[in-house]
């Protein structure tokens, strides 16, 4: 099962790579899917189309707690997640994230995502999906090559 300890919030990302991270914020709010890879028992690769969003420096989506993709999460953690892109060439660029995910019980944190205008529908289970890696890609016309920004987060052990 995930372990809340292993989220590191988006809000964490943020304070670091502040830019990367307005960037990410705005491809996945907008009005598109975004495409969430988990793992499944089998340790075979599942993709969902979700509605993930950055809420109260959060990056939360809400699932049904039926849902194979929660299972997934709540038994392994593993994700990533990308936004949507609008055209083969690109469109406003590909921002990619991955780390791992929980169930947030916590019924502060819940009314803190709700507040933040990201209310759960009846019935539904609230997922944090924590930041370890992010990446993003944009294709500007006058550039001969697409612009990439990576960032990951340093390990405990990195911090020495």
């Amino acid at each position: 099962m995930a372990l809340a300890s292993a989220v590191h919030p988006w809000n964490e990302f943020a304070l670091v790579a502040p830019e990367l991270a307005a960037f990410g914020a705005e491809r996945f709010d907008d009005d598109h899917p975004s495409f969430l890879a988990t793992v499944r028992d089998t340790h075979l690769p599942r993709v969902h189309p979700v509605s993930a969003r950055v809420k109260a420096g959060h990056l939360a989506l809400y699932m049904y707690p039926t849902s194979p993709k929660g299972k997934d999460l709540m038994r392994d953690g593993r994700y990533a997640l990308h936004c949507s892109v609008a055209d083969h060439q690109g469109g406003a660029g590909e921002f990619y994230v991955r780390g791992f995910g929980a169930r947030v019980d916590d019924p502060d944190r819940q009314r803190e995502l709700a507040d933040a205008g990201f209310p759960a529908k009846d019935g539904y289970v609230v997922v944090e999906l924590g930041v370890d890696e992010a990446f993003s890609s944009t294709y500007p016309a006058a550039a001969p090559d697409p612009v990439i920004v990576r960032w990951r987060r340093a390990a405990a052990s990195d911090a020495g």
